[in-house]
């Protein structure tokens, strides 16, 4: 595959670039070499990898050494906001303690310190961990009386809703500070951000420099001390919870995520950094091309690109050779690289809410393997780091001080185009040095979008779900209060409008289009490259490309309520188990131990005698049971125990689903784990039959003589094979390959009435089927990716040999045991949220004999 440019003429181009009044020219010099398509840069824990390593249970929440809240204290309505921070104990296993920086618990004692010597420094809890450890948003400004932080926040609120008027506010333009937000520690095994942003907080609390100073009086700088303390303590990448969070911020299934996003819309920063580890020399952002199809780039790459430089020569500054020749992508690498697609990513994420956002990888690398090199050495390759660290945020609040107006400006216009409506700018080759065809992505945003009410309704709960998301998210949702109609369809009242002449438009069709398929673009991506909303989390929704809504409404701040029991007194009682609310609520029914009954598509009866539990449970999940016809009520279900070698997402989200879930893996079945209370075994990540000693293999198939199987991925397909479950032969498609695919549903008890569209990650497909097997689900005959990248892997298996093909099976295999085995990814990173049924419904089946 040929591209326009090579990674060395974007390096060179680069050297002309000259921005405003900070010149920031970047010194001739070899050019980087980029790392191998899709290896080098890659980070355990996100991809096909999650099939390896089984989820464990947490550890128990940790306790703060002082009881109560936080103590505020000071103006709660001006600056500085100071808090009294709860300590934590001393944790002598802090992993940081070996690199020489800075373990969790000597965080508050520090920041208490400076609150009590600075009115610079304001501390605010900004929430909490999975294993509750505080969260710090460290705010550094000049001190403000209630009045002056009363008129930046009515600013604040200006730029995004009333964008054509701050444009012509002189005073706005001349007396609004300057947001500047730096996140740091997001990985926790990526430590120094943490120490580097200690070194700005320290330095700007306590200077006496008069240019300091007044960048305080022009500015705000927000730090998120440490974005994954759970992390950082315990040296791993994900949280407590096995979350990558930086793959979160599209979903926000993690409480620090959702802390992050309430930073991003709560300050509105015009410029962010993400602090991370690690890549020879550092690399620094812009990305490689794709570039999000939704952003308005030219607002981005300009200053994008040229703080990018400017961050570039205060690293070479520094003098350490391990630093000498940071890698820009945008410049250094081809395309796909290191992309800036998905909307996953905190810098990414940040963007359209109106950041120029970066990741930066700092050099030196001591995690993993090299966690186990000498303690003087770690301190060495950390001091380096805390330095790149240092510098990089500097250099970003020089810049953001240095070309406030334009930062400003360009916010402005970002959410007065999405106000008005107005199309993507075409930008022109050279726009910025390097830039060419190859960068340019856009779209054409609808007029609006629909979700219906009543009948037109797919699943209440996943409306309401998807309504309170999108709210969350500082996206407008409008409520019509009468019938309407709109590009020639009719919708009652009550039906929901997302009208896209909005100030944030970019995010509501991130999250709300299909996507492309990029293919055929780019050779490679750096992670997944299909997602949406619409199509994967179980709500209707149309779409109305030109046609403007003309109805009255009423704004939408929290979803209304979807729960309701149509069906008369003394009549049974159905639910179609399509959410999962639904499994949700089957589980509680049962945990109450109320006959429940499934019937052969899958959908659930109760007897009218339990009407009274029956509304309790539809008031507080929002879902809705029907009369139930005529007929058998079916066999009764027991609330499964399900033993689970599972991805800790899926972990997750199985118990969200109220599933009891048991983790296991080759080890713990080695080690006699008893099956005995089981009813049902979902294997997907980190067991492998053929690993299991005698002992275990014998208690797996005296399981297997009563309980049933569910399966995911490769390591699924692998273990239904060696234990000699369905008669399937099961096709793997590329790794790396991902992303919303079309599919067809079968009539049997997994995907009835499931949604037309799923997801796959390194997909698979099942040929050669045996007597016996159905196949619930199929890709789609044409075509079957919608949106994301999937290229055929080495033996040529690719999206049009799986066209058509079985993606989910269900069977029975000689002993009697129920099987369903999954090629697609239905509980991906707690995701694709309309296709939790499926899960739940085939559980449920394969534990009834």
């Amino acid at each position: 595959m040929s591209f326009s440019r090579s990674a060395r003429a974007r390096m060179l181009a680069a050297l002309a670039l000259v921005v405003g009044l900070a010149a920031t020219t970047a010194p001739a010099q070899a050019a980087p070499e980029p790392p191998p398509p899709g290896q080098s840069h890659r980070q355990p824990g996100y991809g096909p990898e999650r099939n390896e390593v089984a989820a464990t249970d947490a550890p128990p929440q940790l306790r703060a050494a002082t009881a109560g809240e936080n103590r505020q204290r000071g103006d709660h309505r001006g600056y500085p906001r100071q808090t009294e921070l709860r300590a934590y104990p001393a944790d002598p296993s802090d992993k940081s303690i070996k690199l020489g920086l800075s373990p969790y618990h000597a965080l508050a004692p520090k920041l208490n310190e400076l609150q009590q010597r600075s009115d610079r420094v304001s501390v605010e809890v900004a929430g909490q961990s999975g294993l509750g450890r505080d969260l710090y948003l460290v705010t550094l400004t000049a001190p403000e009386h209630p009045a002056q932080s009363w008129i930046q926040d009515h600013w604040r609120d200006k730029i995004e809703n009333d964008p054509g008027r701050a444009a012509r506010d002189a005073a706005l333009r001349a007396g609004y500070k300057t947001p500047v937000w730096i996140n740091n520690n997001i990985h926790g095994n990526e430590w120094e951000g943490t120490d580097g942003a200690l070194r700005v907080i320290e330095y700007l609390a306590t200077t006496t420099d008069k240019a300091a100073l007044d960048l305080l009086k022009r500015n705000r700088v927000y730090l998120n001390l440490t974005a994954n303390p759970d992390g950082r303590v315990a040296g791993t990448r994900a949280n407590a919870s096995g979350f990558d969070m930086n793959r979160d911020f599209v979903t926000a299934s993690q409480p620090e995520t959702r802390a992050m996003r309430e930073m991003v819309l709560g300050k509105q920063p015009v410029m962010m950094l993400d602090e991370h580890g690690y890549v020879e020399n550092t690399l620094i952002e812009p990305t490689t091309p794709p570039h999000g199809q939704n952003y308005d780039f030219d607002l981005y790459i300009e200053h994008g690109y040229a703080n990018g430089l400017a961050m570039e020569k205060a690293v070479q500054a520094l003098g350490h050779p391990e630093a000498a020749k940071p890698e820009i992508p945008f410049r250094d690498y081809e395309p796909g690289v290191w992309d800036g697609w998905a909307p996953i990513y905190t810098a990414q994420y940040s963007m359209y809410h109106g950041a120029v956002s970066y990741t930066i990888e700092i050099p030196q690398r001591v995690n993993n393997d090299a966690y186990n090199l000498p303690a003087a050495e770690l301190q060495r390759r950390s001091k380096i780091n805390t330095d790149v660290v240092e510098a990089t945020i500097r250099t970003t609040i020089d810049y953001a001080d240095t070309h406030r107006s334009e930062l400003i400006d360009n916010q402005i216009e970002i959410f007065r185009r999405g106000a008005a409506g107005e199309p993507q700018r075409q930008l022109p080759d050279g726009f910025v040095p390097g830039f060419g065809p190859e960068d340019r992505y856009t779209t054409e945003f609808p007029r609006a979008y629909v979700l219906p009410a009543g009948a037109g309704q797919r699943s209440a709960p996943a409306a309401a779900r998807l309504v309170d998301h999108l709210v969350a998210n500082d996206v407008r949702v409008q409520r019509a209060e009468r019938d309407f109609r709109l590009a020639g369809k009719n919708y009652p009242a009550g039906s929901y409008i997302v009208d896209m002449h909005q100030p944030k438009r970019a995010l509501a069709n991130v999250m709300l289009e299909t996507g492309a398929d990029i293919s055929g673009k780019v050779e490679v991506m750096y992670d997944i490259s299909g997602w949406s909303h619409r199509l994967l989390w179980g709500a209707s929704v149309d779409i109305s490309k030109t046609e403007a809504p003309d109805v009255r409404t009423t704004p939408v701040t929290v979803a209304a309520p979807t729960g309701a029991v149509d069906a008369a007194p003394g009549q049974d009682l159905a639910l179609s188990v399509t959410d999962g609310k639904d499994v949700l609520a089957v589980n509680t029914l049962l945990g109450q131990g109320r006959p429940v009954h499934q019937q052969a598509d899958g959908s659930v009866v109760v007897p009218a005698s339990e009407r009274v539990a029956v509304l309790e449970v539809a008031k507080n999940l929002g879902v809705r049971f029907t009369a139930a016809p005529a007929g058998e009520r079916g066999p009764v279900l027991r609330k499964p125990v399900i033993a689970g070698a599972v991805a800790a997402d899926e972990l997750l989200v199985l118990r969200e689903l109220g599933f009891e879930v048991r983790p296991v893996s080759t080890q713990v079945l080695n080690n006699g784990f008893d099956l005995s209370r089981v009813d049902a075994l979902f294997v997907s990540s980190g067991l492998s039959y053929t690993g299991l000693n005698p002992a275990a293999q014998q208690r797996v198939k005296d399981f297997l003589a009563r309980g049933g199987v569910v399966t995911r991925g490769a390591t699924g397909a692998a273990f239904n094979a060696a234990a000699g479950l369905l008669p399937v032969t099961a096709v793997a498609g590329r790794e790396d390959a991902n992303g919303v695919v079309s599919v067809t549903n079968g009539t049997g008890p997994i995907a009835t009435g499931a949604p037309e569209s799923s997801f796959v990650y390194s997909p698979l497909w099942f040929t050669e089927l045996g007597e016996g097997v159905t196949a619930e689900q199929r890709y789609a005959e044409q075509n079957p990716l919608a949106a994301g990248h999937w290229l055929p892997n080495e033996d040529g298996q690719g999206p049009a040999q799986a066209a058509g093909a079985a993606a989910v099976v269900s069977g029975v295999d000689e002993s009697g045991a129920k099987a369903v085995l999954f090629g697609t990814e239905p509980l991906f990173r707690a995701h694709p949220k309309g296709l939790y049924a499926q899960v739940g419904r085939a559980l449920f089946w394969a534990a009834t004999r």
